[in-house]
């Protein structure tokens, strides 16, 4: 064991479970979704009575106007809200959840690691398609919808970790993500950037992705391996092996598990990205535009 056990006082530990227990179970009823995440966020902010006072007179500043209307999620827009792909079902109560986690990290008591790491894990029971139990999520988690994300038993996820599901993510078993790490699961056009693919991408059981390492659409990162930081993965990382540099490329195989790893010619990564591909369907009556606006005809082409 490298860890040791911690608990907090008995008295402070009846107050964070019962909070907890009773956001998860507001959570879980018919209740507005809006409505939950702008009370508890309220009250971690320390604002009911500034909220009461408005609610009541108006008697309020522009400034705090905007600062208590923000701890309602309908009244706030994010990036992948403007995505045209998304689900717009799915995502409005994705969206609500993900603002009660950023928000909620941006509080004091997101520090509070016993605390948050359980309040975490309520909320992701909530936000991802899947959630398995004892996973360990620190401060800084961003993600793209939420609903995307399939996470096993036992995973730990450190500091400002970005989960891209605009496509799809997995992530296996006891699998443990460092810090920074980006795993991503959508590509733009090299020409038009403003073109996506969306893909799966798979981070398997007791997996290793190590600090500030990129993970790109559509690769798997195989059982039991290792990506070195800062690496950045092209390719499937095969089952135990050890992938290091830009591109990644394997550098060894884990000790004790050369006979169960299969080899690797060179250490190149194989892409099956394609095999991985999500496709979608745009709306009919989207209103298309590019926000960049340029001319993405190379010079001397023929008309």
């Amino acid at each position: 064991m490298t860890k040791r056990h911690v608990s907090l006082p008995d008295a402070t530990e009846a107050s964070v479970q019962g909070f907890i227990d009773e956001v998860d179970d507001r959570l879980s009823s018919a209740e507005d979704t809006c409505d939950v995440v702008r009370d508890t966020l309220i009250d971690l902010h320390g604002d009911r009575a500034r909220w009461e006072a408005w609610q009541h007179s108006g008697d309020v500043s522009k400034a705090e106007r905007v600062r208590l209307q923000g701890y309602d999620p309908c009244n706030a827009t994010l990036e992948s809200e403007y995505y045209a792909e998304k689900d717009e079902e799915r995502f409005q109560r994705s969206k609500h959840l993900q603002w009660l986690w950023r928000q909620f990290d941006a509080t004091p008591m997101a520090d509070n690691v016993e605390f948050a790491l359980r309040f975490r894990q309520m909320l992701a029971n909530h936000l991802f398609a899947e959630c398995g139990d004892d996973c360990r999520f620190f401060k800084g988690i961003s993600v793209t919808y939420g609903h995307n994300i399939e996470i096993g038993d036992n995973v730990v996820i450190h500091d400002d970790v970005h989960l891209d599901d605009r496509g799809r993510l997995t992530i296996g078993d006891r699998a443990s993500i460092s810090d920074g790490v980006h795993l991503y699961s959508h590509d733009h056009d090299l020409v038009d950037q403003t073109a996506v693919r969306n893909f799966h991408t798979i981070i398997g059981d007791d997996a290793r992705v190590t600090y500030d390492a990129m993970v790109r659409a559509g690769c798997r990162v195989g059982d039991n391996s290792v990506v070195g930081a800062r690496a950045v993965v092209q390719g499937d990382v095969p089952d135990h092996h050890v992938v290091v540099g830009t591109p990644a490329r394997s550098i060894r195989v884990k000790p004790g598990w050369e006979e169960a790893a299969t080899e690797v010619e060179d250490g190149r990564l194989p892409s099956n990205q394609d095999d991985r591909e999500i496709e979608y369907d745009l709306p009919d009556d989207l209103d298309r535009f590019d926000e960049f606006g340029r001319d993405l005809d190379p010079p001397g082409r023929p008309e």
